[in-house]
């Protein structure tokens, strides 16, 4: 846990900025436009709120605030996402989109990642739909 949180700090204070916010309303037009949405919490995070339809359900940090980046670049590859395409982050409050957004713009070269801004609080704040997980 205690590296977990250094390299959070690290990526926090050392990147740039690379991830765009996204308001409910540009969110909801990306959405609109077919653009991916990646919910990246955890399991027991989705069954608790729900998921926003249509999102794809990839956990990138676990429980204890472990990740396996190979895994996540992985599963992001087989929805066809690659550098070039557009994608839109979603976790709880948007601090884990911000970290792994940037990481992934700034340090991975992905060149169109969106966070939803402050995530699915502000989503549940805002009275938009939430769906139950589906068990795969």
């Amino acid at each position: 846990m205690k590296k977990s949180l250094i390299f959070l700090t690290f990526l926090s204070i050392s990147l740039l900025a690379g991830v765009k916010d996204l308001d409910i309303e540009g969110f909801e037009k990306a959405k609109a436009e077919g653009i991916p949405v990646i919910d990246i919490r955890t399991p027991g995070e989705w069954r608790q709120t729900g998921i926003i339809d249509g999102s794809h359900t990839i956990m990138f940090f676990d429980s204890s605030g472990r990740y396996d980046l190979n895994s996540f670049l992985s599963k992001l590859s087989k929805l066809g996402i690659n550098k070039e395409t557009p994608f839109v982050l979603v976790c709880r409050s948007a601090s884990r989109t911000k970290m792994v957004g940037d990481f992934l713009s700034d340090k991975l070269g992905y060149k169109k990642v969106y966070e939803l801004k402050g995530g699915i609080l502000n989503w549940k704040r805002h009275n938009k739909p939430l769906k139950p997980l589906q068990a795969k």
